[in-house]
C-alpha cells in the first residue's frame, strides 16, 4: 500500500464550478470518474454489476412512467451552486436544454453499495441545499430504499424506509407508484 502525505486543507486551492465545466468540455477528465463537490474533486468508486442493474432497471420503470412529463437522466451531472454531482438517476423537468446542465431536479437517485456514508451524510446535504424535493438512497445489500423529502435549510426533514414488497408515490407526481421490488433485489 501506497503511503499518501498529508496535506493541510487550507492550502488546498478549490475548483471553481465554471472552471471545473471548461476542464470537462477540454477533456480533462477523460477516462476518469470524477464528480465535483463542495468546489472539491471527487473519485467515484468503479461499479458493479448489482450496481449498475438498479441503475438500469430504476431508469427503465421511470422512462415508462413518465414519457413526456419529465426527463430521466442516468449518470450524468447536475449544475449545483457550487457542484457538479453525478447522481446516478435524476427526474429533471421538461424542457430540457442541449445546451447546459440541468440545475434542478424533481427526484435524485444514488445506489449505494460501498458510498452509503457519503449518499447520507454529503450528498443529502447538497441536494436539500439545492431544494431538490425528493432524493433516494437504494440500499443494495438492505434491500431497500431510504426517501428523503421535505427540504429546509439544507437538510431534509422527512425519511422513511421502504423494502422490497412496498411502493413508493412521486412527491412531484403522486399518480406514479413505483414498485420497489423492480429495482431491488
Amino acid at each position: 500500500m501506497v503511503s499518501r502525505p498529508h496535506v493541510d486543507p487550507a492550502i488546498l486551492r478549490p475548483i471553481e464550478p465554471e472552471e471545473y465545466d471548461r476542464l470537462v468540455a477540454d477533456g480533462f477528465f477523460a477516462g476518469e470518474h470524477v464528480e465535483l463537490i463542495h468546489r472539491h474533486l471527487v473519485t467515484m468508486s468503479p461499479q458493479g454489476a448489482p450496481h449498475i442493474w438498479t441503475i438500469n432497471e430504476l431508469t427503465e420503470l421511470l422512462v415508462l412512467a413518465l414519457s413526456g412529463r419529465a426527463k430521466v437522466q442516468s449518470q450524468g451531472p447536475l449544475a449545483l451552486a457550487d457542484s457538479r454531482p453525478e447522481p446516478d438517476v435524476a427526474l429533471l423537468p421538461l424542457p430540457s436544454s442541449p445546451d447546459q446542465l440541468a440545475s434542478t431536479a424533481h427526484l435524485v437517485v444514488e445506489v449505494a453499495v460501498t458510498s452509503g456514508d457519503f449518499d447520507r451524510g454529503t450528498k443529502a446535504d447538497l441536494y436539500a441545499s439545492a431544494d431538490i424535493p425528493e432524493y433516494w438512497i437504494v440500499d443494495v445489500a438492505a434491500g431497500e430504499v431510504e426517501v428523503r423529502r421535505d427540504p429546509r435549510d439544507g437538510r431534509y426533514r422527512s425519511m422513511a424506509t421502504y423494502g422490497r414488497d412496498e411502493t413508493i408515490a412521486l412527491v412531484r407526481f403522486p399518480d406514479v407508484e413505483v414498485a420497489v421490488a423492480k429495482f431491488v433485489r
